[in-house]
């Protein structure tokens, strides 16, 4: 039986917690309403050499011995950074949550920021950059957000070659010091713990964390405007990127949008890769998929073709999915609404998966939302939900991008 607390503490950290007590371990996600979109336009990348080298020293130990200590009691740790948070994530025994918690609040509350790891976070992000180019799928998805979701949600949190080669060791501090935060701070935990205690090791370990200049708590609005442009690439294959608005997380019609890209994409019997791939082998990937910013939403379609078929590959996608108020079947529309409930399922029985799904909520709506409670909506999802969707939302208004050695006609 599982049990979920959702308390704003004192000290500023929005917390939830769920309680799964047959679990063998526990984890948290800490975020920090402090991604890209909050950077300063000439440094952009900081947030993530901030989350790169935050962990290399702290107040008291240096990177090598911080590192012991986590590996000491045997945590798995990772962090990314992304267009609107920086994320830590810890999974642990539960005997050995109160000295994780700890080590945390030392790397996060007292890095001491060594030259020489700031120097190597620059150089690794600049390497990660250059190496876009070898990754076309990638660099057309980079493209795509900065052409679509405008100046701020279209950064990409790897920043451009100019404005990480600005970032020095002081910019890195500043953002640090600026942007991390217990007011910007959300933690989400879940496994077998007192979700009271739990909230009372938090208090305890973050209380007078940070000093921010913005609370950064109002969704960055979406910037959107129909564009067609190429980036001419020599490679055998165009890659070609589709996207058009969507709504966003809690509107009453996502549970519709999920269901559309679930029987697009959703897996190898979704229509884009028996209709597009392998019926008519016009395509080498083909996907589709939807990103959703605190706020806003967008769809996304997707593949890579060859130069002389992407004409014809670009129509097929969008005929596909106007073709879906035309001849949806009954199996379809079960098939994706149970693939959709499988995943969740599956992901609410992991543990870093719910803790991660728990953050999400805060996220997106400030509060858990129970997996019960998502998932009835989506499989209250009907065919005539679908085909009153696609006549609401029409899809006229369209960002494509082509990248590759040949642009679409017209």
């Amino acid at each position: 039986m599982t049990t979920t607390l959702h308390r704003r503490l004192d000290c500023g950290i929005d917390f939830a917690a769920e309680v799964m007590p047959d679990r063998p371990t526990v984890s948290f996600s800490i975020r920090f309403r402090s991604g890209s979109v909050y950077e300063p336009e000439d440094r952009l990348g900081v947030a993530r050499l901030v989350e790169q080298a935050i962990s290399k020293g702290t107040a008291r130990r240096d990177g090598r011995g911080l590192s012991d200590a986590f590996d000491a009691i045997g945590v798995q740790r990772g962090s990314g950074t992304g267009r609107e948070t920086i994320t830590f994530r810890c999974t642990c025994l539960p005997e050995y949550l109160q000295a994780a918690i700890d080590l945390y609040a030392e790397m996060l509350k007292t890095p001491t920021f060594p030259d020489d790891a700031c120097r190597v976070a620059r150089e690794l992000a600049l390497q990660e950059l250059a190496a876009l180019e070898d990754e076309p799928i990638d660099l057309a998805r980079k493209l795509i957000n900065a052409q679509a979701y405008g100046p701020l949600l279209g950064r990409d949190p790897l920043g451009t070659e100019q404005t990480v080669a600005a970032v020095g060791r002081t910019d890195i501090e500043a953002y640090w010091s600026d942007a991390l935060a217990a007011s910007r701070m959300a933690v989400a935990a879940a496994g077998a713990f007192d979700a009271d205690a739990l909230a009372g090791q938090f208090q305890a370990a973050f209380a007078g964390f940070g000093q921010t200049s913005h609370e950064a708590r109002d969704p960055i609005p979406l910037t959107f405007s129909p564009t067609r442009r190429h980036h001419p690439k020599d490679q055998e294959q165009d890659y070609m990127m589709i996207c058009w608005p969507g709504v966003p997380m809690g509107h009453p019609e996502e549970p519709v949008e999920r269901v559309i890209v679930g029987i697009l994409s959703g897996g190898m019997s979704g229509r884009l890769f028996t209709e597009v791939r392998e019926k008519q082998g016009l395509v080498y990937w083909v996907g589709a998929w939807v990103a959703r910013p605190r706020g806003s939403g967008m769809i996304h379609m997707g593949a890579s073709t060859k130069p002389d078929r992407c004409d014809r590959t670009y129509a097929t996608l969008l005929r596909e999915i106007d073709r879906l108020a035309e001849d949806l079947a009954p199996d379809e529309l079960r098939r994706a609404v149970t693939g959709i409930a499988a995943r969740q399922e599956r992901e609410a029985d992991m543990t870093q998966s719910r803790a991660e799904d728990l953050a999400e909520d805060l996220l997106h709506f400030g509060r858990p939302i129970p997996v019960e409670e998502k998932l009835a909506k989506v499989r209250a999802v009907t065919m005539d939900d679908i085909r009153r969707y696609l006549s609401e939302h029409p899809r006229s208004r369209l960002s494509v991008l082509t990248l590759g050695p040949k642009p679409l006609a017209g």
